[in-house]
């Protein structure tokens, strides 16, 4: 097996390497207005970037003749494609970091597998022990004056499957940085990561049910990657008798049988399994649908990012509308308290 070690000074590394790809044109940063807006009993983040509009498109799939092969659509995770700019480090030998060109929250990273695997496989043990290697390294990376409010974390997340806000079929884990989530939010915010928060398989703090266990920066590649088993199988199940299905059994290397979300930080392994990518955005005055919120893996951060102003200003004013597209997303959690709260 080979020895899987992410890079010494790993935020210097980092912070480095996006300065320099933002100062030079290799990436765009998308500054965020962000609030605080209560779930239930949680401070969950609501994000919106007025300039994501400007996001650059995928130019339009071109109609060919019968007689001529499609393109081989563009993998930005292969790993001959990043630019060097982008390119971070090697994590071992089968896995390297690489900055997300279209950034919202500064510093945002991703683990990529070096030869192309499914995004929408079981995960290896190498890919699980890979991303707890860079949770490690970032950790032992920061300075001690700098982990107040989570300076030296890190909020590891997978997208896996059509409902969990995938949008690359090569194998990745994306990496934020909890101190720059922070970013915005007033000192006193009560927010904090939400997978650090949940306890067992029942997840009562959020409004979709959850399966987690605890983990550790000492955890061994063989425990991490049964542990992820055993939630993943959770999640299955819980999908299953949401839909009325029969239960898949899990197995790396093969497709996972429902979309779901995966989270990992120094202490906590999540798995949520997802129904839904979203849903519509009401006008809390009028009834009249103003948008569609879609949700990924940092859901399980307590964050949502919206795209145009009216969602902004509907969520603001009716936080419940936000509860409701949360627990449309998964598997309806049955003992989620829905306060009547407003920040």
């Amino acid at each position: 097996m080979a020895t899987i070690k992410a890079p010494a000074r790993l935020p210097e590394l980092v912070k480095a390497a996006f300065a320099k790809a933002l100062h030079e044109g290799d990436l765009s940063y998308f500054p965020t207005h962000v609030q605080d807006v209560r779930v239930g009993a949680l401070s969950f983040q609501l994000r919106f970037s007025p300039s994501l509009a400007n996001k650059p498109k995928a130019p339009p799939k071109q109609q060919g003749t019968t007689s001529s092969p499609s393109p081989k659509p563009f993998d930005p995770f292969a790993y001959t494609s990043p630019p060097p700019r982008l390119f971070v480090a090697d994590v071992g030998a089968a896995h390297f970091l690489v900055l997300n060109k279209f950034a919202i929250v500064p510093e945002h990273f991703i683990l990529a597998t070096r030869d192309f695997k499914p995004q929408t496989h079981v995960l290896d043990a190498d890919d699980l022990y890979a991303t707890l290697a860079c949770i490690r390294a970032y950790e032992e990376g920061s300075s001690s004056s700098s982990t107040a409010h989570g300076g030296g974390a890190l909020f590891a997340f997978f997208n896996c499957g059509a409902h969990s806000g995938a949008s690359q079929p090569h194998r990745h884990i994306q990496l934020l940085p909890v101190a720059a989530m922070r970013e915005g939010l007033p000192e006193d915010s009560a927010w904090s990561v939400l997978a650090s928060r949940l306890d067992g398989d029942d997840g009562a703090v959020a409004p979709f049910r959850t399966f987690s266990d605890a983990i550790g920066l000492d955890t061994s590649r063989e425990d991490l990657h049964a542990t992820y088993l055993r939630l993943y199988e959770q999640a299955v199940r819980a999908a299953a008798a949401a839909k009325d299905d029969e239960p898949a059994a899990a197995k790396s290397g093969e497709e996972a049988a429902v979309s779901y979300n995966m989270a990992m930080t120094r202490d906590r392994l999540v798995l949520c399994p997802r129904l839904a990518e979203g849903g519509s955005i009401k006008d809390p005055d009028t009834g009249d649908v103003v948008g569609q919120v879609s949700l990924n893996g940092t859901m399980l951060a307590g964050t949502a990012l919206v795209k145009t102003e009216a969602e902004w200003d509907a969520l603001r004013r009716s936080p419940r509308a936000l509860t409701a597209v949360l627990k449309s997303v998964g598997v309806a959690q049955p003992h989620f308290v829905e306060e009547n709260i407003k920040l």
